[in-house]
């Protein structure tokens, strides 16, 4: 197991993995899907991979194919389902358990309607104010007529 995630623990061995998972394809064909990665590169990849039981090799003259083989993934896929379900589980019985702790929801609180205001009426502090800043007296507001 430890192979396996030693094996998985990096993108580009991921991604090889991916490319082979479905056909077969030699190391010159995936070295050209990885055009940012020596050939040297993907070749100990891919050793690697092979070491850890996730790809078979097949030789034909002087090229080496490769195959993922998924079979060699289901004890990992089982621990990893396991681990995760049992995280899962704790997770919900613990936010389960601080529901009830703290007891239902509280209700949405309604906003208060926000004093809209008249910009035809002004107060009388701001009429003084306004005044003041122009050099005279404060005026009475005029009524207006409907």
């Amino acid at each position: 197991m430890d192979a396996i995630i030693a094996a998985l623990s990096t993108p580009r061995r991921r991604e090889i993995l991916r490319l082979v998972w479905r056909e077969e394809r030699s190391a010159g064909e995936i070295h050209r899907a990885l055009p940012d990665v020596t050939f040297g590169a993907v070749s100990q990849h891919l050793k690697l991979l092979e070491a850890a039981g996730l790809v078979g090799r097949r030789r034909e003259g002087r090229q080496r194919f490769y195959l993922a083989r998924p079979e060699r993934l289901a004890p990992f896929r089982e621990w990893l389902e396991s681990t995760w379900d049992g995280a899962l589980y704790r997770l919900k019985l613990r936010a389960e358990l601080e529901e009830a702790r703290r007891g239902p929801a509280p209700r949405p609180r309604l906003k208060k309607k926000q004093a809209t205001t008249n910009p035809t009426k002004t107060t009388r502090a701001a009429r003084t104010t306004t005044a003041k800043r122009r050099g005279g007296e404060p005026t009475k507001p005029t009524r207006r007529k409907t």
